[in-house]
Parts: structure tokens; sequence; C-alpha cells
């Protein structure tokens, strides 16, 4: 990345930064970076492992 290049990513960032509103600006919240990272995959390990026990029927 040259030089020219990294300014001109700083300078888009700063500006999408100032054109947010200021009440939008703290709602912006990342997500974790296992999801950026693989996707959807730890929340499926995830619901794999901790399902829930299955609801007893009564028996009348």
């Amino acid at each position: 990345m040259s030089f020219q290049e990294y300014v001109r990513y700083l300078t888009q960032r700063f500006v999408t930064y100032v054109e947010t509103p200021k009440q939008e600006r703290p709602r912006r919240v990342r997500e974790p970076w296992s999801y950026r990272w693989f996707g959807l995959l730890p929340l499926a390990i995830g619901m794999l492992f901790h399902r829930r026990p299955k609801r007893r029927t009564r028996n009348l």
C-alpha cells in the first residue's frame, strides 16, 4: 500500500465518521471477531452444544 492510498483510506474513514450523525455513532456495535472471521459457523456450533432440554409431555 503506497502512502497516497493510505492517506486516501484515512480520509475516507474520517469523512464517513464526520458525516454520520452524533446519535448514530454510539449505536454502532462491532460484531464479535469470531463472526467476522468465520461467519455463522461459531453460532451453529454453539447452538449444537447448548441445546435446550426436550419438553416432557404429561401423560393424562
